[in-house]
């Protein structure tokens, strides 16, 4: 009998198709867009907008923004857009390694008049600019090795005085989402192959804990959130953003 179901005990971390060299700009953009109907669904940039509204009752003047790994943009630009409806000063900086990415992104901004800074970085180097009151990062961390995702928290910890790191979860139910939504969703293979290997190759509940535990983000808060992800929200004590 076929199994439907991957032994999803361990993380099996491959290459994405989306990762690949040489990949066709054009399937690039496409699965890019339909990355971005997919976080619609998923709420992803509605949850940092709450800790924007949060953070804003706190401070004065704007609130700073970075979003890492953003691929073609669609948070950032819902960040953007979100903020001038409810007339909070917001200024939203992004950043990827992929050129594609950041072209579609930067389209995007130009045709939609937003004003979002993006810029290209490796997320996975610790030199990430600083003095954001918000650091982000969407579905990003299920592509690191664990050495590589304790690096990458402990440079989002200094990048800002709030992390928001969300991402998907390595459940059943995660895996039978993501290969049914993605074929729902969007005709490209990409997206198709890539879906369920990035539930294949996610973290767990307790694994983000000592992930972030081990990154100096002992006091973060993880929890389950839809569908089948997580969120990691970690503050930098007062007395530290003081210092």
């Amino acid at each position: 009998m076929v199994r439907f179901f991957p032994d999803l005990r361990y993380r099996h971390l491959e290459q994405e198709e989306m990762d690949a060299p040489g990949l066709d700009p054009a399937e690039h953009a496409r699965a890019l867009r339909a990355l971005g109907r997919i976080g619609i669904l998923s709420w992803t940039a509605q949850r940092i907008c709450r800790e924007v509204v949060e953070y804003a009752k706190q401070v004065e003047g704007p609130v700073r923004i970075l979003d890492v790994a953003c691929g073609g943009g669609d948070v950032p630009l819902s960040i953007k857009r979100w903020g001038e409806r409810k007339r909070l000063q917001v200024e939203v900086e992004a950043c990827d390694l992929s050129p594609v990415a950041l072209e579609v992104a930067k389209e995007k901004a130009e045709n939609a008049g937003l004003d979002v800074r993006f810029f290209q970085h490796n997320a996975t180097d610790r030199d990430l600019p600083g003095g954001f009151d918000i650091v982000a990062s969407s579905l990003f961390l299920h592509h690191l090795s664990e050495t590589e995702a304790d690096l990458f928290l402990r440079a989002l910890r200094g990048a800002g005085n709030r992390v928001l790191v969300q991402d998907l979860l390595r459940t059943r139910v995660g895996y039978a989402l993501a290969s049914a939504t993605s074929r729902v969703i969007t005709r490209s293979k990409i997206v198709h192959i890539d879906g369920p290997r990035s539930v294949r190759a996610a973290f767990s509940l307790p694994e983000v804990r000592a992930i972030a535990r081990n990154a100096g983000m002992e006091d973060a808060h993880v929890a389950k959130c839809w569908p089948e992800r997580f969120s990691l929200l970690w503050e930098r004590r007062p007395e530290a953003v003081a210092a």
